[in-house]
């Protein structure tokens, strides 16, 4: 109570329902907090969880009870726990049952609107908090909205089980996957191990948006596979992204995303991690946003036009945390119950998004295992790359892979293993720290990131690559995917990135950091990273663009700038075409030979040997059974060369002084030199 009403006093307090009953509380403890008079009350009669209670004090004057950490309860948690798969719509020609679980609503009605017609009809609070509607009739091609009345207000939201919205989520659709003509699935080749992967990582928009490349459709899921004549011709888009011998796409965001709007998708531009409904494909990205079948067939196809050409897909999700909390539709039907929070009402922001992600809460969990279960049965994706991984929980990843690979042997998990400061113990984060509790969940290496690269948040800090031999030790541990000093424990998990859509690209670093060298000398030295990443023990990983010199115009974040900073540049790319050619050459080494693609620790420790060349140039020995390699990195100024006891067939040299076979390997300086022992 203010301090000003009454000096905040009141000799008793009761609780009094919608219906007027009456609940006796009791005073156990009252304090002085910010210029009020707080009170804990307690009460011994239980609760009719969804029930309208207002707090009354002796002087008449009432405030709603809202349902706060009451959904956080262990009780709470089992009442309500309801485990079928009916939820949202369950649509036939001759009825049609909506399904929303929302234990603390007190009142709830579906909108029915076809044409100009509406209808507005309640529905009925079942068990384990379900409300459900039945009409008998066929209602194909109906919005629908739910109006839900909860905490004393009345909200009226899409439907969050359906991936079937109007534009940016006014209203559900009724509709049924069955009815879509899906594209045919097509095999790829089996990932026999994650080792065996090549990531590359794309934006839908980005990669199609540079204008006059021949794409019809740019920026958009069918532009992404677009070819034509004038593509082929130019080398743009689809085409290029088939030329590069990579194994995995990686997709950033294609689920619905809050800061922009459907229909008019240029009005500004962002990458996506601001998620507001997790089941509904980006609308933004499709040619009709406006007809939400589209949509679906329009990313279904996606998927399998990469698969034609043995490309996998994997796609990035942000199950962290959501754009907007007030305005999104779970919040509205149950509020607080999918974020963590704790006793005293305040928010994790693990994620400093606002807000986190409760994965522990029984049906928050269920509804993210229940999105991806579909969105992998619906259009046969290949990986999940899990954005701030470290704020979810060990337990909730570990139900992922196995839930995954139920479906998909070799599908890939991954994710930002960052030990994020949320509510959720550190013990028990899905972070590096407690990698060991996840067998089959791979993390990017930040540390791998920093060795080779420097800092990112210093850009003129050098790392490796720019000819810094300060932590030498620690480029050969990375270099046997940290798992030789137990870092990880094993190379299936370590994903080695020198850049991603985060921070700045590494040609923009270079700048930095090599301010006074040639052009010349930092597109070497962009080759000797992009071979750091491929020639690795581990998971290799490319930011688009990469593979030549991909510059952001010194910008380090551009999750919201325009087109021009975040494009596909195919004119650099001709320009860097060398660059383009010496990472293909590099990415096909890889898949040759398995000795690049060593798949337990054991395996690194046995067959995996380093020394230097005057502590600057590092010789990497790597071999499996009768595949053996030699490769030395050079990034120094510095000419360097090696005498082995017998000849080496040269694979790559990007200084271009070896002749195809030789005993004594010369280093130019900047350069990579790839060898292979004949047996």
């Amino acid at each position: 109570m203010r301090k000003d009403f009454y000096n905040g006093r009141s000799k008793f307090f009761y609780l009094k329902d919608q219906d007027d009953n009456i609940i006796p509380l009791t005073i156990r403890y009252k304090d002085q907090y910010e210029g009020f008079t707080r009170f804990k009350l307690i009460f011994e009669q239980e609760l009719t969880i969804g029930n309208e209670y207002y707090v009354v004090n002796e002087y008449g004057r009432s405030v709603l009870c809202e349902y706060g950490h009451i959904v956080k309860t262990s009780k709470f948690y089992e009442d309500y726990f309801y485990p079928e798969k009916d939820l949202g719509l369950t649509y036939s020609k001759k009825k049609a049952v909506f399904k929303i679980w929302a234990p603390t609503a007190l009142e709830m009605k579906l909108r029915l609107k076809k044409d100009n017609n509406e209808t507005i009809l309640s529905m009925n609070k079942e068990e384990k908090g379900v409300f459900s509607c039945t009409v008998n009739k066929d209602l194909l091609g109906y919005h629908y909205t739910f109006i839900v009345r909860v905490n004393g207000s009345w909200r009226e939201v899409a439907d969050p089980y359906s991936s079937f919205c109007g534009p940016n989520l006014h209203y559900s659709v009724v509709e049924d996957i069955s009815n879509l003509n899906m594209p045919e699935k097509i095999e790829t080749t089996p990932l026999e191990s994650y080792c065996d992967a090549i990531l590359y990582e794309a934006s839908i928009r980005d990669f199609t948006s540079q204008k006059h490349i021949g794409v019809h459709y740019p920026k958009t899921f069918h532009g992404f596979t677009e070819e034509n004549e004038i593509t082929k011709k130019k080398d743009t888009g689809f085409t290029y992204l088939k030329s590069l011998g990579i194994t995995h796409v990686q997709l950033m965001p294609c689920f619905y995303f809050g800061s922009k709007n459907d229909l008019h998708p240029d009005l500004n531009y962002n990458w996506g991690y601001d998620p507001m409904h997790y089941r509904v494909v980006e609308g933004s990205y499709s040619i009709h946003p406006e007809i939400c079948q589209e949509r679906i067939l329009e990313f279904a196809k996606l998927v399998q036009d990469c698969h034609k050409e043995n490309i996998k897909v994997t796609i990035d999700v942000v199950y962290n945390h959501i754009y907007v909390k007030e305005d999104s539709i779970l919040d509205n039907l149950v509020p607080n119950y999918y974020f963590l929070m704790d006793r005293e009402g305040k928010f994790s922001n693990g994620s400093f998004c606002g807000n986190d992600i409760d994965m522990i809460a029984p049906m928050s969990k269920k509804y993210f295992l229940d999105t991806i279960e579909r969105i992998i049965k619906w259009f046969d994706i290949d990986g999940l790359r899990f954005d701030l991984m470290g704020v979810l929980d060990c337990k909730f990843m570990n139900e992922v892979e196995e839930l995954c690979h139920s479906i998909k042997p070799d599908f890939m998990i991954y994710g930002e293993g960052w030990n994020m400061p949320s509510f959720v113990p550190e013990y028990l984060r899905a972070s590096q720290n407690n990698q060991e509790k996840m067998p089959r969940i791979a993390h990017f290496s930040d540390r791998f990131r920093e060795v080779f690269k420097g800092s990112n948040g210093q850009l003129d800090k050098k790392g490796y690559i720019q000819g810094s031999t300060d932590e030498l030790e620690h480029v050969k541990q990375c270099m046997s995917a940290s798992c030789l000093d137990y870092y990880f424990d094993s190379p299936e998990k370590v994903i080695n990135y020198v850049e991603c859509h985060d921070n700045h690209t590494l040609w923009d670093k270079l700048a930095f950091s090599c301010f006074n060298e040639e052009e010349d000398i930092r597109k070497k030295r962009q080759v000797l990273a992009n071979a750091f990443c491929l020639l690795a023990q581990g998971i290799p990983f490319l930011h688009s663009g990469q593979e030549f010199c991909r510059t952001k115009k010194g910008i380090g974040n551009s999750y919201c700038r325009k087109d021009s900073y975040n494009m596909i540049d195919y004119n650099l790319r001709n320009k860097n075409i060398d660059v383009v050619e010496n990472t293909k050459a590099l990415i096909q080494i890889r898949k040759n030979h398995a000795c690049f693609r060593l798949r337990t620790r054991k395996e690194c420790k046995d067959n995996v040997y380093f020394s230097t060349i005057e502590d600057e140039a590092l010789v990497y020995n790597t071999r499996k059974e009768m595949d053996h390699c030699i490769v030395f990195f050079n990034p120094s100024l510095n000419h360097h060369e090696y005498k082995l006891d017998r000849n080496v067939k040269i694979l790559f040299d990007n200084g271009n002084c070896n002749e195809s076979k030789t005993n004594l390997v010369q280093i130019a300086p900047v350069s990579v030199v790839v060898c292979g022992f004949e047996y």
